[in-house]
């Protein structure tokens, strides 16, 4: 199979896989107790039997699950998500409103985690059993074993309210205004710990690896300074594994970042999934879903056609 059957197979897979999210969370979301009305309702006990019934009616929350997912997947099918049942503002338009600030901190995320693990990967392969790679190693481990609103609880403890570096709250500004940047850094190193952590042992061990193989004695043979054996021969063929790990470490980013928006109260789609939850309102949350659950997919797409580029001798079959 070639390279392009193989991209339109993927491509044309998305479909069944975003449908069997939508199943999935639609089903789970109705399995728990409660939705808006019973909320409004516990509220204002005022609210008659009559009154209620009016506005479930009025909300499509009178029907059988399957009717409510039929009619909703019906209007998502021509670009039409729905409303917040309480505000009635438009879902499409809160997404859009809170995607950037979401991208922005995954980006940040991962940006960090590559400078980071990279580069200490290499050097604890290079020196490996030296005094450098206990400690990385060490420090591997623990951003690995540490859970994120611990780690950004003491970030902010330590950076905002001690040394006084950083605010404690986001500032009202636009996302790319130098403060909601400077504010970006905390969340963002929160959020890509973990997976810096992830890729530098992998990084380390797929490195080890290669530096034992017959080409790195050959290349080093010939004369090459061991700078080029390193960047040029054993770093390309070791990152197919930090490829491979990096893609699947975006649902756990994607994870992270409901967790870390709401500790650092930083306006994302995290923060706003959470409060969708708490507010039971299914439009909101099936459609954050849905966004998330494209981005990893996408991920892993991209990732499958970064291993053709960085070994050709990958096929498709």
């Amino acid at each position: 199979m070639s390279l392009q059957r193989f991209i339109v197979k993927r491509a044309l897979s998305i479909i069944p896989i975003m449908f069997g999210v939508s199943v999935i969370t639609f089903g789970m979301f109705h399995l728990t107790p409660g939705d808006p009305v019973s909320q409004l309702v516990a509220l204002n006990p005022d609210v008659s039997a009559a009154e209620e019934a009016a506005l479930r009616e009025r909300w499509g929350l009178d029907g059988p699950v399957w009717q409510q997912y039929l009619d909703w997947i019906s209007n998502v099918l021509v670009g039409d998500f729905g409303q917040e049942l309480r505000t009635g503002r438009e879902v499409s338009d809160i997404v859009w409103r809170r995607l950037p600030e979401t991208i922005a901190l995954g980006l940040f995320g991962w940006a960090f985690a590559l400078v980071i693990a990279i580069p200490a990967g290499i050097y604890a392969a290079v020196n490996k059993g030296k005094l450098g790679d206990t400690v990385s190693r060490f420090l591997a481990l623990s951003g690995i074993s540490i859970p994120n609103f611990w780690l950004g609880l003491m970030l902010i403890l330590i950076f905002s309210l001690y040394l006084g570096v950083f605010p404690v709250l986001a500032p009202s500004e636009p996302l790319y205004h130098p403060d909601m940047l400077w504010y970006l850094i905390l969340p963002g190193i929160t959020i890509g710990t973990a997976s810096a952590a992830s890729i530098m042992r992998v990084m380390r061990t797929s490195m080890t690896e290669e530096l034992n193989k017959e080409y790195v004695t050959a290349a080093r043979a010939k004369g090459l300074p061991e700078r080029t054996v390193i960047l040029k021969h054993v770093l390309r063929n070791s990152l197919i594994s930090v490829v491979t790990l990096a893609a699947t470490l975006t649902a756990s980013i994607v994870a992270g970042s409901v967790v870390v928006e709401v500790v650092f109260n930083w306006p994302g789609l995290g923060r706003e999934f959470i409060n969708a939850i708490n507010q039971r309102e299914i439009n909101v949350v099936m459609a954050i879903t849905l966004f998330t659950g494209f981005f990893v997919i996408l991920a892993n797409f991209v990732a499958d056609i970064v291993y053709a580029a960085l070994d050709p001798r990958i096929r498709y079959d």
